[in-house]
């Protein structure tokens, strides 16, 4: 699944290529996605100007004229500007059509994407409120997880992945930060030091802001706005490593399953 890296480099590269430019048309190809697509979007859309796009979480918001666009890239999609006339292709679902003839297309393979219409204020759409904090912003540090980690029995790797605890970690930068951090996956929230969580907040800070970077981590399905794989995958030290020498201390990889998602480690450097 794209994570907060890939989403913010959709963002970053689409952009430059939305903002100030003017809706023409959208075309709705197929609207069954994780939820259904609203067919109005083709009356409602139309003579709107963008006026910028943002990120929240994993969920890109296109602000429009009077409304905004909150679009989701699920498990395996992705959003590309291209020239209007280029083919569609099989899994290729909607695009928005902007005026000097180029587009915004989404292709998702698996349907899990989505697209919502607010006119309100999008952050407390059902979808964003009640998330946590942004990673990479001004409110997530150290102090902040062992504040919400107190007395907390459940495994420090799904703590930092529950969405109300903070935005965008996602499996892969979550085995990677505590890797970094060298908290074992397993260790109870509740029983990891202020000290260690101030390690650990700057790991997730730093692989993030790394795998942005290098624009994302390369997965199946994942390419970037440009249609480009990202190539953080390159700097991983654990993620779909198991059996492999640690690039630190040489001890073979392992793998666990935690929440129906596998877990890497060094079971030398994470206690």
């Amino acid at each position: 699944m794209p994570e907060l890296p890939e989403v913010e480099t959709t963002r970053r590269g689409i952009r430059s290529a939305l903002r100030g430019r003017r809706i023409s048309e959208f075309v709705l190809r197929n609207h069954k996605l994780r939820w259904p697509v609203d067919h109005k979007l083709a009356q409602v859309l139309p003579g709107r100007h963008v006026r910028d796009v943002r990120r929240r979480a994993k969920y890109l918001l296109i602000d429009l004229d009077g409304g905004t666009l909150i679009a989701h890239l699920g498990m395996s999609g992705s959003l590309r500007v291209l020239p209007c006339e280029t083919p569609w292709l099989k899994h290729d679902h909607y695009e928005i059509r902007l005026d000097k003839g180029s587009c915004l297309r989404f292709n998702d393979p698996r349907r899990f994407g989505s697209l919502h219409w607010v006119t309100g204020d999008p952050l407390e759409h059902p979808l964003l409120a009640g998330l946590g904090p942004e990673p990479l912003g001004a409110g997530f540090d150290g102090a902040y997880l062992a504040g919400r980690a107190k007395g907390r029995k459940v495994a420090v790797k799904q703590f930092l992945m529950d969405q109300r605890i903070v935005v965008g970690v996602g499996n892969i930068y979550a085995s990677e930060a505590l890797f970094r951090a060298g908290i074992h996956p397993r260790r109870a929230a509740g029983k990891v030091s202020p000290e260690r969580y101030a390690r650990l907040a700057a790991a997730v800070q730093a692989v993030l802001g790394e795998a942005i970077k290098q624009g994302g981590t390369t997965l199946r399905d994942y390419v970037n706005a440009d249609g480009t794989p990202g190539y953080f995958r390159q700097k991983l030290y654990v993620y779909e490593r198991d059996g492999q020498p640690c690039r630190k201390c040489h001890t073979p990889i392992r793998k666990l399953a935690q929440g129906q998602r596998s877990t890497y480690f060094c079971p030398s450097c994470q206690k």
